[in-house]
């Protein structure tokens, strides 16, 4: 249905676009920092998940009324960038309940419960659903790379989603647990960690005001 050209065609546009790191890596970057790898991890899975939504709206023709709006596209736009800010300006505020011996106490300790896995997933989905970067991509970089010819359009569109979501999940996955490994490193203090906590919060927040006053390019 896919051509093995059209696929490894996109698969390498698909990879030049990811490895620039853009609003997911740097959420699950600032979640890491945060919260820690097992944050991290969720983060990352949910995000694609958000990620794959577009991918679906894409393939039934809402992604690209999405992308062609103006007003609509401002208004995911800064629905994704308000959420980032609240999830910023959150882990600041809470960055002083960050302490060095929860993370040596491991899963079954405080950091292993710090937020609770499913809500975890969904903060991630959402940001990867509102993702400006994402609407642009699958909108309107996607549908170049379907055989029309061949038919079952929308389904080789969610075959060809596969492969950008595959390679964001591997990457996302880590830069978090390289995040998370400098915030174990880090956690040698209270205090230090508290500081480690702080910045995750500033750069979701700083991430959030990016998001909003970027254009589509």
């Amino acid at each position: 249905m896919v051509s093995t050209d059209r696929f490894l065609a996109f698969a390498a546009m698909s990879l030049l676009v990811i490895v620039i790191p853009g609003p997911s890596v740097l959420f699950v970057i600032g979640r890491a920092l945060a919260h820690g790898r097992r944050t991290a991890v969720a983060t990352a899975l949910g995000n694609v998940f958000g990620s794959y939504l577009l991918v679906v709206a894409v393939a039934i023709g809402i992604g690209s009324l999405v992308e062609r709006s103006a007003a609509l596209y401002l208004t995911v736009k800064l629905a994704g960038a308000a959420y980032l800010v609240l999830l910023g300006v959150q882990a600041f505020r809470h960055r002083g309940e960050l302490k060095a011996s929860a993370i040596t106490a491991g899963p079954a300790g405080p950091a292993g419960s710090a937020r609770g896995g499913l809500r975890t997933v969904l903060d991630g989905a959402l940001v990867g659903v509102t993702n400006p970067k994402g609407v642009v991509f699958f909108a309107a970089v996607l549908p170049q790379f379907v055989n029309h010819a061949a038919g079952h359009v929308p389904a080789q569109m969610l075959l060809l989603g596969l492969v950008p979501i595959t390679i964001g999940l591997v990457t996302d996955t880590l830069w978090g647990l390289t995040a998370s490994a400098a915030r174990t490193w880090f956690a040698r203090s209270d205090r230090r960690l508290s500081l480690i906590g702080g910045a995750g919060g500033f750069t979701m927040i700083g991430l959030g005001l990016t998001v909003a006053v970027t254009g589509r390019d």
